[in-house]
């Protein structure tokens, strides 16, 4: 049995903005829904608010499933959370 996660996109008003498979579409995608102003995007993981990375979004959802990750800029932002395709 496969292990299939995908990546749900809303924005900061929890419209639904898509379904991805692969973490580096959903991190550019978030980012550009995020950076909309004249602000600064933060990302904020179990350590609190930090600049976003690939890397760090890669590490925050590492080994664990239904976890969400909200990304500011601003007014604006967008949530992505991680769930396992159950067959």
């Amino acid at each position: 049995m496969t292990n299939l996660y995908i990546y749900c996109l809303f924005d900061i008003d929890d419209n639904f903005q898509g379904v991805y498979s692969s973490l580096k579409y959903v991190y550019r995608d978030a980012l550009s829904l995020s950076n909309t102003g004249n602000y600064d995007v933060k990302m904020q993981t179990q350590d609190g608010w930090q600049e976003p990375s690939l890397k760090l979004l890669r590490n925050s959802l590492k080994g664990v499933v239904d976890i969400a990750i909200i990304m500011r800029g601003g007014k604006s932002g967008a949530k992505i959370i991680k769930t396992k395709l159950k067959e």
